[in-house]
């Protein structure tokens, strides 16, 4: 009896801690971090030729202007971008404040709020946005296979 209930003891203690340490320990971590609308960003030759494509497969135009190079092409929740002459390879991008719709999202993590996160873990970053503002701003990492990814709040 009494090891039973020195061992019921000592697992509600374990419990207790462990759920203390892991809301205090993690200082440096943004619980379910919200992004926003996610698409990938392509580099095309012929834009023309590549709305086309895209729509074979389904997409259909959302944003952009020719006319500018570059469109936003939609199909369910996908989105792409296509982009004529802007840069070079391919680009991952998250949209903070906004869904796959281009509407607001109430809660998200604020693209400055998701600097300091990825600064404060010792990543890298490409470009940064300026701390002091508020509102519309964009930021660029390289994951470590090169890949570029794009954070660009319009909020």
């Amino acid at each position: 009896m009494k090891k039973t209930t020195l061992l019921l003891i000592a697992m509600v203690a374990s419990c207790c801690f462990g759920f203390l340490g892991h809301s205090i320990i993690k200082p440096n971590e943004i619980e379910n971090m919200k992004l926003g609308a996610f698409s990938v960003s392509l580099s095309v030759k012929d834009l023309s030729a590549s709305k086309k494509f895209y729509e074979t497969l389904g997409f259909q135009v959302f944003g952009g202007d020719l006319k500018k190079n570059y469109l936003i092409m939609k199909n369910g929740n996908a989105l792409i971008g296509l982009f004529q002459g802007m840069f070079e390879g391919n680009i991952l991008t998250f949209n903070p404040g906004w869904n796959e719709n281009a509407e607001a999202m109430e809660t998200f993590n604020d693209v400055r709020e998701i600097q300091h996160h990825l600064k404060t873990n010792g990543i890298t970053l490409a470009t940064e946005v300026d701390e002091k503002t508020k509102g519309p701003g964009s930021m660029m990492v390289t994951d470590p296979d090169g890949n570029t990814i794009l954070f660009d709040q319009h909020i």
